[in-house]
C-alpha cells in the first residue's frame, strides 16, 4: 500500500482572510501569479484575493475543460512575468489549468509535450489552489486534465511534483454558487467517493476517505442545494466531503463513469460534473455484479439499513437516482448527443486510462451498452 500527499491542507469558514499570510509565511512567495475564469470575477470571489495581493497579475482566461491552447498562452504569460507562485482561484478546471500554467513556467514547450506520466524534467512552480466549487479535489491531486481541441481528447498531464503546495479551502466561497452547479459539482464529489472506493487500486486509506465524503456528501448536498447562501453547516459539510473525496481517489483512482464523462467533454464540452452526474448510476449498474459488496458497504456507511448485500447495494443505487432527480439533474437525453457518435464515445472511454481501475473489466462494447441503456430509460 502507497499514500502520498504532500499538500497541505487549511480548511474552514473564513480561511481566505489567511491568504497574505499563506503566501509570505508558509510558502514564502512574494510574486504570485493568479488563475481564474471570469465568472469567478463577476461572483465578485476575484476581488476578495486581488485586494490583499496588490498589483498581483491575472489571467482569466480559462474555459470550462480548459483547452490546450489556453493553457499554453498562459504559459507564455508566466514564463514572460517570471513568478514564484501560481495561485488557482476557481472550480475543477481553473485548478487544472494552475497546475498545467506552473508546469509550464518551468519547463519550455507546449502543454501536450507533457501528456503522460513524469514528462516534466524540471520541478513546477509551487500553486496555491484556491477550491470555488463543491466537487473538483483538484486542490488535493497530482493530475491536470487539459483538452486538446484538435484531437477532440482530455489529456492528463501528471507527476507527484504537480500536486498543490497548499490547499486552501474554504466553504464561505461557496455562497455565490447557482443551485445547478452546487448539484453537478456536489455530485462530481459523490462520483469521486463512489469510484475511488470501488476501483481497482483502492487502499484501507482511501476506503476510509471515500466512506467519510459519501456519507458527508448525502447528508450535506440537499441542504447546500437548497439555501447555500444561508446554510453554513450545509457549506462546510459538503466542502469536506468534496476535500475527502478528491484525497480519495487522487491516491485511488477512477472508473467508468469518468471514462465516459471525459470522452463527452473532450467531444461536445459538456460540463465535467453534468456528465459524471448523468452517468454515476448506470455505470453502478453495471458494475453492481463485481462491486455489489462495496456498494453495501457505502449504504451502511450513509445510513441505509438493509439485511442483506443484495438489499444495501440495491438501495444505494435507488438513492442515488433519487437525490439526482431531487437536484432536478439532467437526463442523458436532455445533453442532446447525436446517437450516431455513440461508437465514437464509447471508443474514447475504452482508451481512457482509467479504465483499467473500473471493478469490472469495460469494452467498448459495453461503453456503448451504458451509452444506449442511457439514452433509452432517460432517468
Amino acid at each position: 500500500m502507497n499514500y502520498h500527499m504532500p499538500t497541505q491542507i487549511v480548511f474552514g469558514s473564513g480561511t481566505i482572510a489567511r491568504l497574505t499570510g499563506i503566501i509570505k509565511e508558509k510558502l514564502k512567495a512574494s510574486r504570485p501569479f493568479l488563475v481564474t475564469d471570469k465568472g469567478i470575477a463577476a461572483a465578485g470571489i476575484l476581488n476578495r484575493v486581488k485586494e490583499p495581493l496588490a498589483g498581483v497579475p491575472v489571467f482569466d482566461e480559462i474555459e470550462p475543460n480548459p483547452r490546450h491552447a489556453t493553457v499554453d498562452r498562459g504559459g507564455e504569460l508566466v514564463r514572460a512575468l517570471q513568478p514564484d507562485l501560481v495561485i488557482g482561484l476557481g472550480g475543477g478546471s481553473v485548478l487544472d489549468a494552475a497546475k498545467a500554467m506552473a508546469l509550464l513556467a518551468t519547463n519550455p514547450g507546449l502543454i501536450e509535450d507533457y501528456e503522460g506520466r513524469e514528462k516534466y524534467e524540471t520541478a513546477p512552480l509551487p500553486v496555491l489552489a484556491i477550491p470555488t466549487t463543491c466537487g473538483t479535489g483538484s486542490e488535493v491531486t497530482w493530475v491536470s486534465v487539459i483538452t486538446h481541441t484538435g484531437r477532440r481528447f482530455k489529456m492528463s498531464v501528471k507527476g507527484p511534483l504537480m500536486f498543490p503546495a497548499v490547499a486552501l479551502v474554504d466553504p464561505d466561497l461557496l455562497v455565490t454558487l447557482p443551485s445547478h452547479l452546487v448539484a453537478s459539482t456536489g455530485l462530481d464529489a459523490l462520483t469521486h467517493a463512489v469510484e475511488a472506493y470501488t476501483s481497482k487500486p483502492a487502499s484501507p486509506i482511501t476506503d476510509a476517505l471515500a466512506l467519510e465524503a459519501s456519507r458527508l456528501i448525502f447528508r450535506y448536498l440537499p441542504a447546500a442545494y437548497k439555501d447555500i447562501r444561508n446554510d453554513a453547516e450545509a457549506r462546510e459539510g459538503l466542502m469536506l466531503g468534496s476535500l475527502l473525496a478528491g484525497m480519495a481517489f487522487g491516491n485511488s483512482d477512477v472508473g467508468a463513469v469518468h471514462c465516459l464523462a471525459e470522452a463527452i467533454g473532450s467531444l461536445y464540452d459538456t460540463p465535467h460534473g453534468v456528465a459524471n452526474a448523468v452517468f454515476l448510476p448506470y455505470v453502478m449498474e453495471f458494475n453492481y455484479p463485481a462491486a455489489r459488496e462495496k456498494y453495501a458497504v457505502i449504504a451502511a456507511a450513509v445510513g441505509f439499513g438493509a439485511a442483506n448485500q443484495d438489499e444495501g447495494a440495491g438501495a444505494l443505487i435507488r438513492k442515488i437516482k433519487a437525490l439526482s432527480h431531487s437536484l432536478s439533474i439532467s437526463s442523458f437525453r436532455d445533453l442532446r448527443i447525436p446517437e450516431g457518435d455513440f461508437v465514437a464515445i464509447a471508443q474514447k472511454s475504452f482508451e481512457n486510462n482509467s479504465n483499467a481501475s473500473n471493478p469490472r473489466p469495460v469494452s467498448a462494447d459495453d461503453y456503448l451498452a451504458i451509452l444506449k441503456r442511457a439514452h433509452k430509460t432517460n432517468l
